[in-house]
């Protein structure tokens, strides 16, 4: 499956999950930059609320795509202890790595909302959004804080997703993705324009669909 852009992909998203439209307990939270764009296509078809949740990778010394752990919105740290100890990690780099994350999560937080401030999720239907998963390893820890907010439901929607992490994750929580496939290379190869937002473009989203849904 192609789409054109992050729009049509929140579109076709918003469709799948009509049941939730106009539901005053579904908040969608969208992971930036990306997926604020396919958030807020959502939002507004469903006439929800929009947020952010921050999560980010902590990333090798030579590779920072390569994962070996995430940092929640809540600046809790998960690492994979077996990945750090096969790439022999040492511990004074993901110290050093986690205050540099966690002051970036705060640093965007203040940037798109004015402030450090986190969603109340308490028996809310959360729907959690990106344009695409490669590692999953943002969406883990983004699922894991919501969880700990005790939600009604967590949905997660997203336009594509690989293969293996579909299947792991459908046991965690409701799972929505338009196409997942073993063929995965990076996100940009599903879609014909793939810009980086900047980060004025993802405030704009979030301002003018919470003014609409209000």
């Amino acid at each position: 499956m192609h789409f054109k852009d992050r729009h049509e992909a929140g579109i076709k998203l918003g469709e799948q999950l009509k049941k939730y439209k106009d539901s005053k307990d579904v908040i969608v939270l969208a992971i930036p930059r990306g997926g604020v764009e396919v958030g807020y296509e959502i939002a507004k078809f469903l006439n929800a609320k929009l947020d952010i949740i921050v999560t980010k990778k902590i990333g090798l010394p030579d590779d920072d795509e390569f994962a070996i752990g995430s940092i929640g919105p809540d600046k809790k740290v998960m690492l994979n202890e077996e990945t750090i100890r096969i790439y022999n990690v040492h511990e004074d780099y993901i110290k050093e790595k986690t205050r540099e994350i966690s002051k970036e999560i705060e640093r965007r937080y203040k940037t798109y909302k004015g402030k450090y401030e986190l969603p109340n999720l308490k028996n809310e239907i959360v729907i959690l959004t990106d344009d695409g998963i490669a590692t999953g390893f943002t969406t883990k820890a983004a699922i894991n804080y919501i969880k700990s907010q005790k939600p009604k439901k967590i949905i997660l929607a997203v336009p594509v997703a690989p293969s293996d992490f579909a299947d792991q994750v459908k046991k965690e929580v409701e799972f929505v993705c338009l196409h997942s496939t073993n063929l995965f290379f990076s996100i940009s190869q599903f879609y014909g324009s793939f810009p980086q937002l900047e980060d004025k473009e993802v405030k704009n989203y979030l301002r003018e669909i919470n003014a609409e849904s209000k």
